[in-house]
């Protein structure tokens, strides 16, 4: 199953229906599995078995190598679009890596070695701090605000979530989104996509994958 994090359902549709999806494909308006999950960046992928059990907690989840990674600049190209460009091409991606443990899960479920038990999962998913919380809390008063028709209300609350749980990137898109399809510079908030990936790094905007059990790598 895949799911769409976005106010806005006709933003995500393009997208859907490109993939042309034969599997379930939902939009999730109100990011609740952003509060469920501790998802804070897309694609994030979650592992769930049978029994209703995460084995994987959140993590960046391509399933190909992404178009953008061999991205030219092209030659009539703006210094904003030349540095975006080489930003995007920088950031951190091994999908082959993830889609050969997946498939790995498929074909022999808990005895895989990617299957992860309960206290890994713990372990490795993302602590809620009191911070985190209110961020969330904010983040939920801005996107009810918005869809109820009051964008200028939603505002404030979507800037404090920014600056409680600033490595929340879904946080962050969102509200850039609803001001500028293409997250750009804007009058509103004090970041954009580019400027803030840039201040961190463009290979620290997606954590590496950690693929080994966390007890084989102990034992290493």
């Amino acid at each position: 199953m895949t799911v769409a994090l976005d106010t806005d359902p006709e933003a995500a549709r393009p997208a859907i229906e490109s993939a042309n999806p034969s599997h379930p494909s939902l939009i999730d308006r109100a990011h609740l599995l952003d509060e469920l999950f501790g998802i804070v960046n897309v694609p994030s992928g979650v592992w769930i078995d049978e029994r209703g059990v995460i084995v994987r907690p959140p993590e960046t989840a391509y399933p190909r190598r992404p178009a953008f990674l061999d991205r030219q600049v092209p030659p009539d190209a703006s210094p904003r679009q030349i540095a975006a460009t080489e930003a995007v091409r920088r950031l951190r991606v091994d999908a082959d890596t993830y889609i050969a443990a997946l498939r790995d899960w498929v074909e022999h479920g808990s005895a895989s070695r990617y299957a992860l038990s309960p206290d890994e999962v713990i372990e490795r998913s993302r602590p809620r701090s009191r911070e985190a919380s209110l961020g969330a809390a904010h983040f939920e008063l801005g996107q009810h605000l918005h869809r109820s028709g009051h964008p200028d209300a939603a505002v404030p609350h979507f800037r404090e979530s920014h600056r409680l749980d600033p490595a929340n990137w879904t946080y962050k898109r969102q509200a850039w989104s609803l001001v500028d399809a293409g997250q750009g510079p804007n009058d509103v908030y004090a970041g954009d996509w580019l400027s803030d990936v840039l201040e961190i790094g463009p290979e620290n905007y997606y954590p590496a994958l950690e693929m080994e059990p966390l007890e084989r790598k102990r034992k290493h």
